[in-house]
């Protein structure tokens, strides 16, 4: 063939390429932001009982200190300790959790563990890491020993200050109130998708509170029926809903060798994903727990970017999966979405005095300052009553599976003045 042949040859299999990638990628169509600098008024700061600061998928930061997602959330937490709690949304090791002490990796498995607890150990900030799939290796039939490792670790060296919740590969609902303000509600999402026993603790031997599929369901029925006043927050790894590849929408690249996101949107190769069997009966199960009392807030990462959603399961969902600087993924805004950007960043819920909740998108720069590019109300009904506020005040276990739907109690009395909260953070978390 002579070479301008060839270069025909060349530029008709181009086109027939990028027709091919243009046929099969709808799902790429659309809008990549939405809200960015759609911001309302801040508020007085002696009106915040406190703030909630949502961060994941934060497992691999750069060494030194020099995270600039880490050195921004070290700024916002200096804010005021006390009348603040971080929530890490799993995949806290990169690329696959926290390996045996034998392994090469483990000494930079526990750099990664330590660089994120740094910020909350030196300024006495209490927070929770969520697992991820990642702390399960990637969801491997080992994964079980990879996060009970993590869940020794992070216990042993956060100092009663930092715990992983749900511990050592139970699945939860693990809930911690604080006053009368917020009842903030722990899962473990890669159990559902782990597999099969022996691959995770399962059934009446289990040491856990809740163990199988209907316990979960159950206990969260029962957790969100009885937090009176407070406002319900939900956190875990995996999204219910996501604009972003593991919901399906991938940037247009992807599309370039089409036999990857159609095998990923029929389900196979797609465990993580929406589309997938077993994420799929993970969700239906958690939205049949939640259809009786909305959780106000569904909490998670998984995907590297950020959104915001107004949808049905809960009121809101929110995708903060964003905290490693410039490890971001394409996301598009779908139905619900009020808030959409592929940025490096965290999310704030402050929770006011009087029951209202105002949610902050904070997106970070490559020098770790953090600027607020979305915010907006998420409640605005006032609590009648007010008491002190003391983070992590009251860890429980799931409840107890209920036969017949409780009614939520009548509001307590004020209680007395609160000891250190130190001392109400037990030292061994109920499965």
């Amino acid at each position: 063939m002579s070479g301008s042949g060839s270069v025909r040859a060349a530029r008709r299999l181009a086109i027939a390429v990028l027709a091919v990638a243009l046929a099969v990628a709808p799902s790429a169509c659309g809008r990549s932001f939405l809200g960015v600098g759609k911001t309302i008024e801040g508020v007085p700061e002696d009106s915040i009982a406190m703030n909630l600061v949502l961060i994941g998928d934060a497992g691999l930061p750069a060494p030194n200190g020099e995270e600039p997602v880490l050195k921004a959330l070290r700024r916002e937490i200096s804010w005021d300790p006390k009348r603040t709690f971080v929530v890490f949304l799993g995949d806290n090791v990169y690329p696959h959790g926290l390996a045996d002490s034998s392994s090469v990796e483990r000494a930079e498995g526990e750099r990664i563990l330590r660089d994120q607890m740094a910020p909350l150990l030196e300024t006495g900030t209490r927070g929770i890491m969520v697992p991820g799939n990642h702390d399960w290796d990637a969801g491997s039939p080992d994964g079980w020993r990879y996060i009970m490792r993590q869940s020794r670790f992070v216990d042993a060296n956060g100092r009663n200050i930092v715990r992983l919740v749900p511990s050592m590969g139970c699945p939860g609902p693990v809930t911690i109130d604080f006053g009368d303000y917020l009842r903030l509600v722990a899962l473990d999402t890669e159990w559902w998708l782990q597999g099969a026993p022996p691959l995770k603790p399962y059934g009446p031997g289990a040491p856990c509170g809740a163990a199988t599929e209907s316990e979960i369901v159950d206990s969260l029925r029962v957790t969100l029926a009885t937090a009176g006043t407070r406002r319900t927050v939900v956190v875990a790894h995996h999204p219910l809903v996501s604009g972003g590849e593991h919901g399906g929408y991938f940037d247009w690249p992807t599309y370039l060798f089409p036999f990857h996101p159609w095998a990923r949107l029929s389900g196979v190769f797609a465990r993580q994903d929406v589309s997938g069997r077993e994420y799929r009966a993970m969700r239906t199960a958690l939205e049949r727990a939640f259809a009786p009392n909305p959780p106000l807030v569904y909490a998670a990462g998984h995907e590297h970017n950020l959104q915001v959603f107004r949808r049905t399961q809960a009121r809101f969902q929110l995708v903060s999966g964003a905290g490693i600087y410039n490890h971001t993924t394409a996301v598009r805004a779908i139905t619900g979405t009020l808030y959409t950007r592929r940025a490096s960043g965290y999310m704030r819920l402050t929770i006011l005095t009087d029951g209202r909740v105002r949610l902050s998108v904070q997106v970070v720069d490559d020098k770790g300052e953090a600027t607020e590019d979305y915010s907006a109300w998420l409640e605005t009904r006032r609590i009648d009553r007010a008491v002190p506020v003391v983070p992590g005040a009251a860890e429980q276990p799931a409840p107890a599976p209920a036969s017949t739907p409780m009614p939520a109690p009548a509001p307590a009395p004020a209680p007395p003045s609160p000891p250190s909260p130190f001392s109400l953070w037990p030292a061994d978390e109920p499965g």
